[in-house]
This record gives structure tokens, sequence and C-alpha cells, in this order.
């Protein structure tokens, strides 16, 4: 991993300049919290930030930096690193092929700066892929892009709340997909991810459950074609044989359950939905995702660009700032440990 300096700001991508990203960027830089755990940076447009500001009704000044160890960021001040120029007549909430090319730029610059350890962490706001794609930056999402960027084979998607943590052993691709490539394998690196990034936050010992693929964790084969036995079964054996506190394959119902009981510290869900859905019924104003297995430490808003409410300054911050203190604590410990 990137050597990690926990007192190195982090980086602030914009997100897409036609969403929200820009307004929530705007109210979480000047948040108290996050003023008092890190120095933040924000890599994107200067005008589409004033803009932003004056939407989201915040005292504060843009005052353009060129590399990051110049940011001196206050309640009244946003540090901006420029890249590229957005037309002032940018529309919000729309898909755009210039709005999706920013977007890839703003991740492009932090990946680069996080690699070389000039920023301690990145924390993303929300991209629109449609307009990523039409912009020829052909990716699923923010994850596999910074994978490819950092050059990473595999990486893990953890979501986080106040009340649960997830991680998913597939995402971005259909419910027939997913179950064709889940193999014992994959689900046991991604066990393995999770755990070693829980416990790169201090649990020490975290207590995994892991969900099933059919109902009733297939019912003794009377659901499904077998996958529990053949594709996660065997990973549990190995991963309990090393001594490991986990548990399943379990039915996804049931391992919610448990875990909204404090029985666990982590789920491991099969597929996109099947961990998204309990995660923004419990806390999606809070929630971060944080993408594990990745050189650098990245975390990210729990939502989209919001196209519906872009540009009319209502949005709410609060997944941005938790965002951003999840960084800066991943990065205090990631400093701690090297």
């Amino acid at each position: 991993m990137t050597q990690t300096n926990a007192a190195a700001p982090i980086a602030v991508t914009m997100g897409d300049p036609a969403g929200v990203g820009p307004e929530v960027c705007a109210a979480a830089l000047v948040d108290a919290q996050v003023l008092a755990a890190c120095t933040p940076v924000l890599i994107g447009d200067t005008g589409r930030m004033r803009r932003a500001i004056e939407l989201m009704g915040v005292q504060a000044e843009v005052h353009e930096i060129s590399s990051p160890d110049q940011a001196q960021p206050g309640p009244h001040r946003i540090e901006v690193l420029q890249v590229g120029e957005l037309p002032a007549d940018l529309a919000w909430g729309a898909v755009s092929p210039l709005a999706g090319h920013a977007a890839y730029r703003y991740i492009e610059e932090a990946a680069r700066y996080a690699v070389a350890g000039a920023v301690s962490a990145i924390a993303t706001a929300p991209i629109n892929k449609a307009a990523l794609h039409a912009a020829g930056h052909v990716f699923p999402g923010h994850t596999e892009l910074l994978a490819h960027l950092t050059g990473t084979e595999e990486v893990s998607m953890m979501l986080t709340t106040p009340q649960l943590r997830v991680i998913h052993v597939t995402t971005h691709i259909g419910l027939v997909d997913a179950i064709e490539r889940i193999d014992a394998p994959l689900v046991e690196r991604t066990v393995r991810r999770g755990i070693e990034a829980l416990q790169r936050a201090g649990i020490e010992r975290p207590r995994v459950g892991v969900c099933a693929i059919n109902p009733h964790a297939g019912e003794n084969g009377l659901f499904g074609r077998g996958e529990e036995a053949t594709k996660i079964q065997p990973a549990i054996d190995r991963l309990q044989a090393e001594g490991l506190d986990v548990r399943g394959p379990l039915p996804a119902d049931t391992a919610f359950y448990l875990s909204s009981r404090d029985e666990f510290d982590l789920i491991v869900a099969m597929y996109h939905d099947q961990g998204h859905g309990p995660v923004k019924v419990l806390g999606i104003e809070e929630g971060v995702n944080v993408t594990v297995g990745l050189p650098v430490i990245r975390t990210s808003v729990d939502h989209g660009t919001a196209f519906d409410i872009a540009g009319r300054g209502t949005v709410m911050p609060a997944s941005m700032v938790q965002a951003l203190l999840q960084a800066a604590d991943l990065a205090a410990s990631a400093a701690a440990v090297s």
C-alpha cells in the first residue's frame, strides 16, 4: 500500500458537476467536524464551486491552489485544485459528456496524488455512469475506475452506516451474471479483504456473517442448484479452519436481522441489491462507501448524483461529511500501523 501520512490533506473529488456533488462538497468542506479531523482539498472547478456555495447558502470563499501542500482550509475558505474549466452555463441535472469527462479527470488527478503520497486519502462525490460512458470512459462505477487507475486487479465495495457494515462479493453486474461469477475463491478473498479492513480500523477480531445466494440458504437443496454448498461453504470452511469468526452461509434476511442485534461486525453480501437495500433503509443519509483492496484509501457518499434536485441547494451533505470523517479515521489508522 502507498505510504500514508495522516497529516497530508484529503483529496475530495467534486463528482459529476451537473449533479449534487458540488453542492454536498460546498457544505461538507466547511463543516466544523470535518475541519477538526482533516485538511480537505477539492479537486474540481472553481466556478462551479462558487455557484454551489451560493446555492447552499454557505459563507465561504473559493481559493485556488496549485498543489495539496498549499492547502489552508477554514470555516470560510474552500481550497480548490482546478482541473480543466467548465462552461459557466453547464446545465444542472442533465447527462453531459462534458460533465462526465470532467468527473473522470477529477478522479484521475486524485488517484495520482494519492499514489504519490501527496494526499492521505480520497473522498469522492457521486458520478453519473451514463455521463461517464458518454464521455468515452466505460467503467461500471467509481470502484472499477479507481482500480484501473491504481493498477489494482480486484477490489471490493464496503458500505457502512452507524448500524451496519456490508462488503459485496459482486457489485455492478446483472443478477444472473453475478451468480455465475461467484465462486469459493472469490468469496474467500472478499471476506479476507473485509476482515483486514476492519482490523486496520481497530476491530481486532471481526465477527463476519456470510449471506447465502438463495432464499433460506437453499433449504437443503430445495431452492437453487446447490450454490451454497459449492460456491460459499468451501470458503467458510477454509476461513474457519484458520480460527476466523466467520458464519454462514446464512439466509440474507437472517444475517441482517442478527447484525441488527449486534451479532456481526460485517455482513458479506453476494450481489449488489442484497447488500445495498438494507444499508439504504438503515442509513443512506449517513452511509459511506469504502473501496477495500486499493493501495490508497478511498471513501465516498452512499448516494447518486440526484439529478432531480441538483442545482436547487436542497441536498443534505451528511453522507459527504461522514465520508470525509471516515477517510480521516482510516488515514490515521493506516499511518499508525505504518
